[in-house]
């Protein structure tokens, strides 16, 4: 449902985004976004937070449109349920259970623990994993659910986002700097106690009050619905536009800081059922 700029920021306000943290723990680079103090809470200049909305809504869409895809990131109980449903709805990336060391910069590694999720799930599907003992099933079980948990919402990533949203930059820090590693531009929904000069475009905002999450949330993944029907035609080396298919070629990593896929090279073969690994 579309907002007028009035309604949404009555909305936000109603939602509490303009409440920051307590003076005490505030971060002096916030400054610029703060409208003043009551009660020794920080108040968030709502102007600020609408504006930092609107301008992450055109640059997202934009980074869509041009047949690329975002990444967002909310672990926190407050946003983990409107980072799932928003993101699926418009067909981007998610990660809402924990972020893993290396989840982009070693994405080989990630890609592997994915294989093995398709390796388990069949096990299950097919009826095979009815040969093995009760203690072995119960094994492989945790092991499926915990990889499906850690990286269910990943796992048609293909390539490197052109762009990650993440909800609350000091506890999301470990994806932060991997996405400073290696370029990839990153949005923020950031609080008075962040540093908004280590992400490319903040959104002032109570990252702690579900709702207002929520608003942000739907507000960008509408932008993303809209920009989707502007991508260019499928090209012939598959970077852009149409259906996603996966892909037969190990995905991207790192390279020393450089954020370009690797391609050409076969997947590693997943592990043996016999032999569960623990999941990352």
């Amino acid at each position: 449902m579309s907002r007028t700029p009035a309604e949404l920021v009555k909305e936000l306000v109603d939602a509490g985004v303009h409440f920051g943290h307590r003076v005490s723990r505030w971060n002096p680079k916030m400054e610029p976004y703060i409208h003043g103090k009551r009660n020794n809470i920080h108040i968030i200049d709502v102007k600020e937070t609408v504006k930092g909305l609107l301008r992450a809504k055109k640059f997202l869409a934009k980074i869509v449109a041009d047949g690329k895809d975002v990444l967002f990131v909310g672990t926190k109980r407050q946003a983990r349920h409107a980072v799932e449903e928003e993101t699926k709805r418009c067909g981007m990336h998610f990660v809402g259970e924990r972020w893993l060391g290396g989840t982009l910069t070693n994405f080989a590694t990630i890609r592997r623990r994915l294989n093995r999720l398709d390796e388990l799930e069949g096990l299950f599907t097919t009826g095979e994993i009815e040969t093995y003992s009760k203690k072995m099933k119960s094994t492989l079980g945790r092991e499926m659910k915990k990889i499906k948990a850690n990286l269910e919402g990943i796992r048609k990533m293909e390539k490197m986002p052109g762009a990650m949203f993440i909800i609350d930059t000091r506890r999301e820090h470990i994806a932060v700097k991997e996405a400073k590693k290696l370029g990839v531009p990153v949005v923020a929904l950031i609080d008075t106690d962040g540093n908004p000069e280590l992400i490319d475009l903040p959104v002032p905002g109570n990252d702690d009050a579900m709702k207002a999450v929520e608003i942000i949330m739907q507000e960008l993944a509408d932008s993303i619905i809209e920009a989707k029907g502007t991508r260019p035609a499928a090209k012939d080396d598959g970077q852009a536009g149409g259906p996603r298919r996966r892909s037969t070629r190990s995905s991207f990593k790192a390279d020393e800081g450089a954020p370009a896929p690797v391609g050409g090279e076969a997947p590693a073969t997943a592990a043996p059922a016999a032999e569960p690994a623990v999941a990352g």
